[in-house]
């Protein structure tokens, strides 16, 4: 297979161009033959003319690249290696949404031929590859996994916005249904990833890995952000107690925050939903995302007790908050938590705006039937800086001064402004 992937006589597929899969297709392309698959037509018209829809890659990422992009499913036919690349999210109630998966699955399914590859790239709980995707395949294919088709599993590490870490610089996991499997998909990664590839010894072994890497992340985040409510009743500075912590060599050093986005803020309740399955309760990780995902409330409290404190009624009180993209300088807004802080405020009649150099506006208004404020005005009851963008972090006083009214309230959740603190008449911080 390998051979004759880069000879260019088979084609790789990648199903799903998003955030994940429209660079893991465009370095493919750059050695082997390769079709772009995304449901969405409209995506599919802005890259055919070099345009990323997410606003990651500029246009020279298009160039000197093999690629056909295609909204048609039937064109999947030509292809003998198959990458699927679709997100995997939660419902409203935190269970896994598996139906993009499950679609990408059976539109592969329709594809398959005997000797080709299946690969998954989209975080899942471990088991659901063999368990949920593999029968799906052999259903719409009339084939039998390992015996007519092989499948494998690499999990993602893309990560939004850092452009030193771009895919080919990060390590790669790889794994697959039997050896000779493993063999081919690590040579075929081998040809884009410089950073190494890393053979897991199983599927659900790289399933596994994947998930509890942000499960990691998002238990480390949750024991700050609890530090930090406990500090604040203290009125005691939760940044500079982590200083004086960091000192120590081995302390690891995470910052309080608002925990979103398609990863740390999803991914833990994928691994929840499977060791409930399995009759398991868990309680360490389960404690984590009940902290995190209460952190938005909390803050919106204080800043309406503040207002009140000032002697400001929040139902007749403006307020600017600046970003709504799930972390800096990046376009994503998927389950950005300063939506769920606004939707909070909203509920106390406070009269919201807000404003984000990053993200578009059409997209905030279709999936959250929120406004972005094409500017500012010049009389905020209290302004909520809560998203780092570049743009943000030069700003100074007197330009807070001169948006506020009767004296600056400013609540600066990533800590971009502690000269601020001194100067304005609330300065709050995680």
């Amino acid at each position: 297979m390998f051979t004759e992937l880069i000879q260019k006589e088979k084609l790789i597929a990648v199903v799903g161009l998003g955030y994940v899969g429209l660079p893991l297709a465009l370095e493919m392309a750059k050695h082997f033959r390769v079709i772009g698959f995304d449901i969405n037509q409209e995506r599919i018209a802005l890259m055919q003319k070099g345009i990323d829809p997410t606003r990651e890659l500029d246009s020279t990422a298009f160039q000197n690249v093999d690629i056909t992009f295609t909204a048609n499913a039937t064109d999947l036919e030509q292809a003998h290696f198959f990458i699927v690349a679709v997100p995997t999210d939660i419902d409203e109630h935190k269970v896994p949404n598996l139906i993009p998966l499950q679609r990408a699955s059976l539109s592969v399914g329709k594809a398959l031929k005997p000797g080709d590859y299946v690969v998954f790239e989209s975080t899942v709980y471990p088991g659901c590859t063999e368990e949920d995707c593999a029968p799906i395949l052999e259903e719409h294919s009339g084939l039998k996994v390992v015996q007519d088709f092989k499948i494998g599993y690499s999990p993602e590490r893309i990560n939004p916005g850092d452009k030193t870490r771009t895919l080919p610089n990060i390590l790669k996991i790889v794994s697959g249904c039997d050896d000779e499997t493993l063999s081919t998909i690590s040579r075929v990664y081998g040809r884009i990833i410089d950073a190494g590839i890393y053979e897991a010894s199983t599927i659900k072994v790289a399933e596994a890995a994947k998930v509890i890497e942000n499960i990691q992340r998002d238990l480390n985040i949750s024991l700050v952000n609890e530090l930090a409510i406990i500090f604040d009743k203290m009125d005691i500075d939760t940044n500079a107690v982590l200083a004086a912590a960091g000192t120590k060599w081995n302390f690891h050093r995470y910052a309080p925050g608002l925990v979103g986005g398609h990863c740390i803020g999803v991914d833990p309740y994928y691994l929840l939903h499977k060791a409930r399955q399995l009759g398991i309760e868990p309680q360490v990780i389960a404690a984590g995302r009940r902290i995190n995902d209460s952190m938005p409330v909390w803050v919106a409290k204080n800043l309406v007790q503040t207002l009140l404190q000032k002697g400001k009624n929040p139902s007749t009180s403006k307020v600017l908050v600046m970003g709504i993209t799930f972390k800096e300088d990046v376009a994503d807004i998927r389950n950005s938590k300063v939506v769920d802080l606004v939707k909070e405020l909203m509920t106390y009649s406070i009269h919201v705006h807000i404003v984000d150099p990053c993200a578009s506006p059409n997209e905030v208004a279709h999936e959250y039937q929120l406004s972005l404020s094409e500017g500012t005005s010049k009389d905020y009851d209290a302004i909520l800086v809560a998203v780092a963008h570049q743009q943000y972090k030069a700003l100074s006083f007197e330009y807070f001064q001169s948006i506020s009214r009767n004296g600056l309230i400013l609540f600066d959740l990533k800590g971009l402004y502690p000269h601020c603190k001194s100067l304005a008449t609330t300065y709050w911080t995680l």
